[in-house]
């Protein structure tokens, strides 16, 4: 699950889901920006970006550390946020690099979720709710089809990395995708 750092959304995903967390970059470099100050703002970007540049996961949480001890002297409360967020940003670094693209920010839910607002905008008044769900869902469907799980995630590898299980696509999508259901 990929959101800010809001306390009742982690308690949610930790108790109703039993998901893992993952805080979304952008909103964190916006919260770390903040202690920067106007002038360091660039600088302390650049120093963050490495760590999110590395392969793995154990590079990335070493770079993390020596960004946050880079910046403790002059920025103390930023290297105690960097201190504190590092797991929760970087959860999405434990997952395939094909992946990581995807899950490290809220961005494309917030491009689904705009999209929806622009179009709903456009109608203006439903004449009922079984007339607003057809347009979310076919603008849903639409989403999917653009920006879903490639051809190489519906059939074996890469997800199978992720989810050590196996399973072939059936239904409308291997029809979609020239297999037999």
């Amino acid at each position: 699950m990929i959101s800010d750092a809001h306390e009742g959304i982690k308690a949610a995903v930790a108790r109703v889901f039993r998901a893992t967390w993952q805080r979304c970059r952008v909103h964190f470099m916006r919260n770390a920006l903040a202690h920067a100050g106007r002038s360091g703002r660039r600088v302390v970007s650049a120093f963050i970006a490495t760590a999110f540049a590395q392969d793995h996961a154990d590079a990335a949480k070493a770079q993390w550390r020596q960004v946050a001890d880079q910046v403790r002297p002059k920025l103390p409360k930023l290297a105690a946020l960097l201190d504190e967020a590092e797991e929760d940003v970087l959860a999405y670094m434990t997952f395939p690099k094909e992946h990581r693209a995807k899950i490290h920010s809220t961005n494309p839910l917030e491009r689904v979720n705009g999209e929806i607002k622009r179009r709903t905008e456009v109608v203006g008044i439903f004449p009922n709710e079984a007339a607003i769900t057809r347009l979310v869902g076919a603008i849903l469907l639409e989403q999917n089809d653009v920006y879903g799980p490639p051809s190489r995630c519906k059939g074996f590898g890469v997800c199978w990395r992720v989810t050590g299980t196996c399973s072939r696509v059936s239904g409308l999508g291997a029809r979609r995708h020239g297999r037999r259901p």
